[in-house]
C-alpha cells in the first residue's frame, strides 16, 4: 500500500519515522512519500518532498511572517499527493498546516489519519468539527484526550505514547557514562543538562538567560543539547566561553544528568521518562504570548504536568523566565532530596498513565487496515 506522510517538526519526523519502521513489518509493500526529517528519510529510504528545516515555524507573529513560504509548501505538496496517489494521507501533529491539508485531500477523496492529535483541549475546541468532518481516524498519545473526544461525541484511538518506545530503542545503543565523558571531553562533575531547544526563535530569547545560571554552579558541569537543525554559529559562542555542546546525544545527555533546565515541548516529557529533576522554560516574543494567553485554556505548558493535572515540575514561563528564578529551582533540584524524591514518584506514576511500550506497532496495525480498506 502507499502513505503519504506529513510531519512538520522534530517531533512528528522521529514519531512518524517509527510509525514506518512498524509498518515495513507488517505491509511488506509498503510504500512512502512525505515531508518530514532525517529519520523519515533514513527509515524509507526516500527524500522527502519538504525537509522539516522549511516547515518549522513558532508563535502567531512567525507564522505571518513566513506566510508566503507556508502556502508556497501547501502547494508543492498538494501537488507531491496527487502525483502519488496514496491509499492512506497520515498527518502527523503540526495542526495549523494539517488540519488544511485534511480538509484538501477529503475533498480529493482521499483517506485520511491523524496521528498526535491538535491540542483542541487547549483552545480552538471548534477543531473538533473539522476532525469529524475530513479525518477518517484519530489516533491519540495522551491519555485524557480519548475522554475529552468522548464528551463531543467522537471516538479517537488512544495507542500509548510513541516517546516510550522511542526511548528504549535509543538506549539499546547508548554508550556508557564514562565512554560519554570521555568521547565530549567532560569533567567528572555532576552534569546539568540544558535544552535551548531546536527553533532559531527558542535560542534567540532563551539562549543567554540559561548561560548567565552557569557561573552560580561551580561544582556542576552544564552541557548543552545542540541541534543539527540550527547553523552552527548559534553554538559557537558557548565553545569560546568552553561550554559543552553534544549533538546527537541528546538522550544520553538526559540519562546521564543530574537535573535540567529544558525548554517547553516534547523535550519536558522525554527528560520525565528519564527521571530527570528539571525546569521547564518557555519564552515567546511578547505580542504572540499575550495573544495566545488570551486563547489558550490549559493550566500548565509542561507535558509532564499536563498529563497529571499537577505541578509535577516548576514552570517558569515568559516574563518569570528570568536568570534569578532558573537558578532558585535549581538550586532545590540539586540540593533538596525529599523535592526530589517527591518529582521522582510522579514520574513513576505518569509512565504507567501512558500506556507502555508498543504504541508505534499499534498504530501501525491500524494504518494498514485502513490503507488496504475500500472506502
Amino acid at each position: 500500500m502507499k502513505y503519504y506522510f506529513i510531519a512538520g517538526e522534530a517531533s512528528g519526523d522521529l514519531h512518524a519515522a517509527n510509525c514506518m519502521r512498524e509498518l515495513l513489518l507488517q505491509d511488506k509493500q509498503a510504500e512512502f512519500a512525505f515531508t518530514g526529517g532525517d529519520l523519515m528519510q533514513e527509515v524509507s529510504k526516500v527524500k522527502a518532498d519538504i525537509h522539516i528545516q522549511q516547515m518549522a515555524f513558532m508563535g502567531f507573529v512567525d507564522v505571518l511572517k513566513n506566510i508566503g513560504t507556508i502556502q508556497k509548501n501547501f502547494k508543492i505538496v498538494k501537488e507531491a499527493i496527487l502525483k502519488f496517489k496514496p491509499d492512506l494521507l497520515v498527518l502527523v501533529d503540526y495542526p495549523g498546516f494539517n488540519l488544511r491539508m485534511a480538509k484538501w485531500a477529503h475533498e480529493q477523496g482521499i483517506k485520511v489519519d491523524y496521528y498526535i492529535s491538535p491540542t483542541v483541549w487547549a483552545w480552538k475546541e471548534n477543531r473538533i468539527e473539522i476532525i469529524k468532518k475530513f479525518v477518517h481516524n484519530m489516533f491519540v498519545i495522551l491519555p485524557f484526550e480519548e475522554a475529552f473526544y468522548a464528551k463531543h461525541n467522537h471516538k479517537v484511538h488512544f495507542v500509548g505514547h510513541p516517546l516510550i518506545d522511542a526511548i528504549a530503542q535509543k538506549q539499546k545503543n547508548f554508550i556508557s557514562k564514562e565512554d560519554f565523558i570521555l568521547q565530549n571531553h567532560l569533567s567528572h562533575k555532576p552534569i546539568i543538562a540544558v535544552l535551548p531547544g531546536s527553533r532559531v526563535q527558542e535560542i534567540e530569547r532563551m539562549l543567554d538567560s540559561m548561560v548567565k545560571v552557569i557561573p552560580h554552579f561551580k561544582s556542576h558541569q552544564f552541557i548543552f543539547a545542540g541541534s543539527n537543525h540550527l547553523p552552527s554559529h548559534y553554538y559557537e559562542k558557548l565553545k569560546q566561553k568552553n561550554i559543552a555542546v553534544v549533538f546527537n546525544q541528546t538522550y544520553e545527555l538526559m540519562a546521564y544528568a543530574h537535573a535540567g533546565i529544558i525548554k517547553s515541548g516534547t523535550s519536558t516529557l522525554e527528560s520525565a521518562l528519564f527521571n530527570l529533576p528539571q525546569v521547564v522554560c518557555y519564552k515567546g516574543g511578547n505580542l504572540s504570548f499575550e495573544i495566545g494567553k488570551r486563547l489558550v485554556n490549559v493550566k500548565y505548558i509542561g507535558l509532564p504536568n499536563l498529563i497529571m493535572d499537577k505541578s509535577v515540575v516548576k514552570e517558569l514561563v515568559q516574563y518569570d523566565f528570568t536568570v534569578e528564578n532558573i537558578k532558585t529551582e535549581l538550586s532545590e533540584l540539586i540540593n533538596n532530596e525529599a523535592y526530589r524524591n517527591r518529582i521522582l514518584s510522579d514520574y513513576k506514576t505518569l509512565h504507567t498513565m501512558l500506556g507502555g511500550k508498543g504504541a508505534s506497532h499499534r498504530l501501525a496495525e491500524y494504518l494498514c487496515l485502513d490503507a488496504q480498506a475500500v472506502k
